[in-house]
């Protein structure tokens, strides 16, 4: 038998993103449900790597309506953003459907989300919050189909140990492909390859962190996202830590290779590097196929969007995207404003279920 559920909106994804938007709907009277694929509210944060350490300090890395615990000056782990989140989530007065993966959203008037339980969710607010985390790039290079060793994206990467001994050639030039370059630089053979050179940003100008700067000159908040038509890599954001080791060659960084052959690469000078896996910090696309069958996606597979509101289907939303709305938009410290902005533009366009139907 097939389970019903009526709100007033649906969230589709528990991480950040979704939990920031279920907070300022619900302070918005709308009765609301997140259907989350996972076990629970934490998004992608439980499967990033075992390291992995936050560039902004506690005091920037909150969502809205609850701080960041503890000193605000440190830099928080991966595992104390997932503590976070899933106190947050146990927070909202908001209905969590965890296990349930969206398979399709079809919309004719309201908006109908069936999950891979069979379970169908209706409202006439629908906000996509699932990020890109499920949709990792992975460019194809020439020779790829004869390279005989491992080829995996960063998203797939969790501790050194597992690379100890081998040689590894990481590519990318943003902060998680310099960060997990120089970690495993301590336990295997690593070459850094970037098409451009790799830029850093001081982590503390003048003394305090640059996420200080950001905020007090309004850039974080800029709705610069218009302007952006295809998302720039990050600079690193650096202590001296990472510009020390690659100049010090732990791990050296190269032009990007242009070839694979069965156990190396070719270099654009045309010497050889053997090499034995290949981690590609290359980064993600947005990840919504549940949204390929009502024409709300380009033939990319793109959001049809201005400021992470649809411009073809009223009531639809989208947050968590890179460059939604501003240069944060999909960071913990900027998702806030963004869902704040989607929930109040999508008011208009959609009719809120009926008090006798709740």
């Amino acid at each position: 038998m097939t389970s019903e559920y009526e709100y007033d909106a649906l969230v589709i994804g528990g991480g950040q993103s979704g939990l920031a938007a279920a907070h300022h709907l619900a302070r918005g009277g709308h009765r609301t449900a997140i259907l989350e694929a996972a076990g629970e509210a934490a998004g992608s944060w439980p499967r990033y790597y075992d390291s992995l350490t936050l560039f902004s300090p506690a005091r920037y890395s909150a969502l809205p309506g609850r701080r960041f615990p503890g000193d605000p000056d440190r830099y928080p782990h991966r595992d104390e953003v997932v503590d976070y989140l899933r106190s947050y989530a146990a927070g909202l007065d908001t209905d969590i459907h965890t296990h349930t993966p969206v398979e399709t959203v079809t919309h004719n008037g309201r908006f109908a989300v069936t999950a891979a339980t069979g379970a169908v969710f209706t409202a006439a607010r629908v906000i996509a919050a699932t990020g890109s985390f499920g949709s990792p790039y992975l460019p194809i290079l020439p020779g790829q189909n004869e390279f005989g060793g491992q080829i995996l994206h960063a998203s797939d990467y969790s501790t050194p140990g597992e690379f100890a001994g081998r040689r590894v050639i990481v590519v990318g030039a943003g902060n998680s492909a310099v960060q997990i370059a120089a970690e495993l630089a301590a336990h295997a053979e690593v070459i850094l390859a970037s098409r451009e050179p790799v830029k850093f940003v001081p982590q503390r100008p003048l003394g305090r962190d640059v996420h200080f700067w950001f905020t007090i000159t309004g850039f974080d908040a800029a709705p610069l996202g218009r302007l952006v038509k295809q998302a720039p890599t990050q600079p690193v954001l650096d202590g001296g830590r990472y510009r020390t080791a690659l100049a010090t060659g732990k791990p050296p960084r190269k032009p990007m290779f242009t070839l694979f052959e069965h156990d190396s690469v070719v270099w654009p000078d045309g010497t050889r590097t053997q090499a034995d896996a290949i981690i590609l910090a290359t980064g993600y696309k947005p990840h919504l196929p549940y949204l390929a069958g009502i024409g709300a996606l380009t033939d990319a597979g793109a959001p049809r969007h201005r400021h992470g509101v649809s411009t073809t289907h009223p009531g639809l939303g989208y947050l968590g995207l890179e460059w939604q709305r501003t240069p944060s938009s999909n960071s913990l410290r900027g998702v806030g404003r963004d869902a704040a902005y989607v929930v109040r533009h999508l008011e208009p366009a959609a009719t809120r279920l009926p008090e006798q139907a709740r």
